[in-house]
């Protein structure tokens, strides 16, 4: 369980640099920012929180997914970003 964590911790940190690089990037498409909003409504949402497990599992799982997902969506020039 620890070792998965630490995946998820890693990639997230890599896609949540790759999100602010892309944000400040020209030639960034018109529905990332909309889309980087939404997420992060949805993973701000009381919602999550009214099913204690399930928010948790949320929380860690499906948001950093769906970040992920948001991601590969980019274009190539802006999604090769290595640092």
């Amino acid at each position: 369980m620890k070792r998965l964590l630490m995946i998820l911790w890693r990639t997230s940190r890599t896609d949540l640099r790759l999100a602010w690089y892309a944000l400040r990037h020209p030639s960034r498409p018109a529905w990332l920012l909309p889309a980087l909003i939404g997420l992060g409504l949805y993973a701000l949402s009381p919602l999550s929180y009214a099913i204690p497990l399930l928010g948790a599992v949320d929380d860690l799982v499906v948001v950093p997914l769906l970040l992920h997902g948001l991601l590969k969506l980019l274009p190539d020039p802006i999604r090769m970003y290595q640092h």
